[in-house]
């Protein structure tokens, strides 16, 4: 990898990839590129080395069986903990999200999780599907989260990462908060591709990894169209 670009990693799309999480990669690209960051993309799948010199890494969502083979691999790996340790920034998705915590349950047995964001997750009596909006936490200074959920799991939020988001729409976590974050690690249950609902979020992660404390504004006209119409369309939040 050059030093000179800005490097970006999705992590093991052929286990985790659901949704259109590729979009996570795509957008960050490109709202990069139209500010004149020049750029570099890498897709290593579940059978290839973790670089450990990357600025951004991103996990996506995927069904129980590849979310537990990828926790295993990520921990057998290392690579992943070594960029984290450099301070790497991280987007965790849905059962990404899940395996960066310490424990989740995959197929009715409990996973040993990556222990990078003091979260652990279980089983809900119900699935959380549908729109999910939420407040963010105002120390991140990004507007209200908007996505779509579909997972069967709840996030409990540790003593060291704090709530991505207070739930105003959907279930999220628990009903009340929605993902965590902790130093330069966000995990949301939010589908979309969340980036492609929340450029702010995106932009955060490039102020992160490149140390810019603002960027150059670019035309979000319609995605704010859209933000607006899925954040009308969010239900109230509802009990787990």
């Amino acid at each position: 990898m050059s030093t000179e670009a800005l490097r970006i990693v999705w992590i093991y799309p052929d286990l985790l990839s659901t949704y259109g999480d590729r979009g996570n990669l795509l957008i960050l690209a490109r709202r990069a590129a139209d500010r004149g960051i020049p750029v570099e993309t890498y897709e290593i799948r579940s059978d290839q080395r973790m670089p450990n010199g990357a600025d951004i890494y991103l996990i996506g969502g995927g069904e129980d069986g590849p979310q537990a083979l990828a926790a295993q691999r990520l921990l057998a790996d290392g690579g992943l903990h070594q960029a984290v340790a450099r301070g790497a920034s991280v987007l965790s998705i849905c059962a990404g999200y899940q395996l960066l915590g310490h424990s989740f349950y995959a197929k009715g047995a409990k996973c040993a999780g990556l222990g990078l964001l003091d979260i652990s997750s279980d089983r809900g009596e119900t699935r959380a599907v549908g729109e999910l909006r939420g407040d963010i936490d105002p120390r991140l200074g990004l507007p209200p989260l908007t996505g779509f959920e579909n997972h069967g799991g709840r996030t409990h939020v540790g003593q060291h990462a704090a709530p991505l988001a207070r739930v105003t729409g959907g279930i999220g976590n628990d009903g009340q908060t929605e993902g965590a974050w902790a130093g330069k690690i966000l995990g949301t249950y939010s589908h979309g591709p969340a980036l492609a609902r929340n450029p702010a979020i995106a932009d955060l992660l490039l102020r992160w990894s490149t140390g810019a404390d603002r960027l150059a504004p670019l035309d979000d006209s319609w995605t704010e169209q859209l933000r607006n119409e899925r954040l009308t369309a969010a239900s109230p939040a509802r009990p787990v």
